[in-house]
């Protein structure tokens, strides 16, 4: 069997990347740091949620979205390919932080600014296109410590995570 594909702009991506879905590529790495009471933040489905935590998405009739969260002080926030459709992330990142544990894990899986149909320019979803310096520095500016980020993945995307301190 062939592997799908699809064209964007002459650049070839696996067909795979328009499905949604994408916390399935990141879960194995998220299961040894998000351990706890936590959120999934953005996950558009409460069957794609993370494992056990706590689903939110401004989809759901319960009220809750990434500005306004039922628990405060959570052991781990996790986020896929959500923070890019949010007008304003430093005002999610900053509240997110401020619910956070010490300790806490913020792990973000974010769209990689290689994918050029992720970009906001040509996604109207999307509000905003992060190079991974740009999120590392605002962990580091707001007292992350242990942050870490992978290189772009097969679904054009990375993980940023760091540990609140």
């Amino acid at each position: 069997m062939p592997i799908k594909t699809i064209k964007y702009k002459k650049k070839l991506y696996p067909e795979f990347q328009t499905y949604g879905f994408a916390t399935q590529f990141v879960i194995p790495f998220a299961k040894y740091v998000c351990k706890g009471v936590g959120y999934d933040i953005g996950c558009m489905k409460k069957e794609w949620a993370f494992p056990g935590s706590i689903p939110i998405d401004k989809n759901f009739s319960d009220g809750y979205n990434a500005f306004n969260l039922p628990i405060k002080n959570v052991d781990y926030i996790f986020s896929s390919h959500c923070l890019e459709h949010l007008f304003n992330w430093i005002k999610a990142l900053d509240y997110w932080t401020h619910i956070l544990k010490k300790r806490g894990v913020l792990f973000l899986y974010l769209p990689h600014p290689s994918q050029i149909y992720w970009r906001p320019w040509n996604n109207r979803k999307h509000k905003h296109v992060f190079y991974p310096d740009t999120i590392i520095n605002y962990m580091k500016e707001n007292n992350y410590k242990k942050i870490f980020n992978s290189e772009r993945d097969l679904n054009h995307s990375y993980i940023i995570m760091g540990e609140k301190h």
